[in-house]
């Protein structure tokens, strides 16, 4: 399982601006490769190479850093494809659509640039590294980060490391190839409701409410509107920085909500059962003041938080079909529109259940699972036994058993 670690790089007075001058040449040698590309038609990586190699190789670039400019745009114009054959721009002759065709792809200054071996080492002893620059090679570049982290990347490291500058700050983001545990036969399972008011509620009581986050949402969405209004260009970087405090904020709750979600199941020996929300957004009509919390809310990234968590944990995972877990009882079945009261209250018309719909409905999720799993999982019934003939040790076709043979008169 790929999994990615971030560490935060530490570089001197002198250091700094040579890794900044780095970041900007690559990014910018990046636009002069995809502006070839659009103009052959986006050919493959070889033949691109053979048009653009000479030309970044006299630019100052380095023969792995010309390398890995060229494969980094062939990447995003595949990306590029990806979307637009899965209709995320708009259909044919969509405003954004046409928009994303008519251009070459452009790379911001600080776009993050990909790292092998070869230009990037590792001393974890000393928490350094030796990086590959437009000026030479860095030796002794310091970086933080967590025991955790650093226990991760001296195990399991491999592959390329992407380097990053956000708000003047640099960064690493190395892949690393950690095994996946032992999947176990689950006791029981967890069922879990995700929600907006409420972004977490398990069968097993745990709530995680979303108070906190809509609140820090709502207070960054009025924060946007002033700033959009003044148009400025510190206002619409100030916008920028805004936003991505606000998904890394999301981003923490996510993780804390998911790890507690995994460790709770990996103690009790159960297995977790979700809701495939896939394509809700589309599903659901709404009104207008309701659009922007169902845009903003992240139960896609939790889910994706605690399949991961899942996996290395050797937790099972099933999804569900989230048809009517909020209609129906969980404790006699009964089915019905009216069963949900309002928001938080669930009041059942048949057997007069009284419950929290939250606890309601993640009662109902994990049943499901537990029906999924039973249903998924390898048949343990004993296989049928080889049918024999009347004579000995040959097939009979009327029967399972070997026949023996009768002695017909005459005494034993």
């Amino acid at each position: 399982m790929k999994i990615v670690v971030r560490v935060k790089l530490l570089p001197d007075t002198g250091q700094a601006p040579a890794l900044r001058a780095t970041v900007r040449a690559v990014n910018e040698a990046a636009n002069r490769v995809s502006a070839v590309a659009f103009e052959r038609g986006v050919p493959r990586e070889f033949e691109l190479r053979k048009r653009t190699y000479a030309d970044l190789k006299a630019s100052g670039l380095g023969a792995q850093a010309a390398q890995h400019v060229i494969k980094k745009v062939c990447d995003a114009y595949t990306v590029l494809k990806a979307n637009i054959r899965a209709g995320n721009l708009g259909g044919p002759g969509s405003k954004r659509r046409v928009k994303a065709e008519s251009k070459p792809v452009r790379f911001q200054p600080d776009s993050a640039h990909p790292y092998d071996d070869r230009c990037l080492s590792w001393q974890y002893d000393a928490e350094t590294v030796s990086i590959w620059t437009t000026a030479g090679r860095l030796k002794n570049v310091r970086f933080a980060c967590s025991a955790n982290a650093l226990t991760t990347l001296r195990a399991h490291r491999k592959g390329e490391s992407d380097l990053v500058e956000r708000d003047g700050v640099f960064y690493l983001v190395a892949t690393c190839e950690v095994p996946e545990a032992e999947t176990y036969e689950p006791s029981g399972f967890i069922g879990v409701d995700l929600g907006i008011v409420n972004i977490a509620t398990t069968s097993t009581g745990y709530r995680a409410a979303g108070r906190g986050l809509n609140r820090h949402r709502r207070r960054q969405l009025e924060l946007r509107r002033k700033l959009q209004a003044k148009g400025t260009k510190s206002a619409k970087r100030l916008i920028r920085r805004r936003s991505r405090r606000e998904q890394r904020h999301a981003a923490n709750v996510n993780h804390n909500i998911s790890k507690k979600i995994v460790t709770t199941a990996e103690r009790t020996g159960r297995g977790i059962a979700l809701e495939d929300l896939k394509g809700i957004r589309d599903r659901v009509r709404l009104r207008k003041d309701q659009r922007a919390p169902l845009h903003t809310w992240g139960f896609h990234q939790l889910g994706r938080f605690i399949a991961y968590k899942a996996r290395r944990a050797g937790v099972p995972l099933v999804y569900v079909d989230p048809a009517y877990t909020s209609q129906q009882c969980s404790r006699c079945g009964h089915i019905d529109r009216k069963n949900r009261v309002d928001q938080a209250t669930f009041a059942c018309r048949a057997c007069g259940t009284l419950l929290h719909a939250d606890d309601n409905a993640s009662h109902n999720i994990d049943r499901k699972g537990r029906a999924m799993w039973t249903a998924g999982r390898e048949s343990r019934v004993p296989a049928t036994p080889k049918r024999v003939s009347g004579r000995r040790g040959q097939p009979d076709s009327r029967s399972g058993f070997t026949s023996k043979p009768v002695r017909r008169g005459g005494s034993s």
